[in-house]
């Protein structure tokens, strides 16, 4: 069992930053892809960006690419969500996950979620 808890998130002004941070349990960590989606009021859950096991890897939704940075610290079992520029389109409830279905990031279906933490972009 993997848990995650999500912090970071909160009211920022458009052309802000927030880092959103996803702490994980256990000693795993390492062995799982992460990803982060977000989900807007009315909308589906939609892929943000994802980082591989080790953090060699990264990819991101097209409308973030050059403002979000995602990392990990696999000693701290930690990822991170690094966003800039923010726009109000930005708004949403982001959560982290672990473990892709399939290897396939892109998708919501995760083995493990955090809660959410809500990000609030106002113009």
């Amino acid at each position: 069992q993997v848990q995650l808890v999500e912090s970071g998130g909160g009211l920022v002004q458009a052309g802000g930053s927030l880092r959103l941070s996803c702490v994980a349990s256990g000693r795993t960590f390492s062995s799982y892809d992460m990803g982060w989606f977000r989900q807007a009021p009315g909308k589906g859950r939609e892929f943000v960006g994802a980082i591989s096991r080790n953090g060699g890897s990264t990819d991101y939704v097209d409308s973030v690419k050059g403002r979000f940075t995602i990392s990990r610290d696999n000693a701290k079992n930690t990822m991170y969500l690094q966003m800039n520029s923010l726009k109000p389109d930005d708004t949403a409830v982001y959560y982290c996950a672990a473990g892709p279905y399939g290897s396939n990031w892109y998708t919501p279906v995760y083995s493990y979620w955090g809660q959410g933490t809500q990000v609030t972009v106002s113009s």
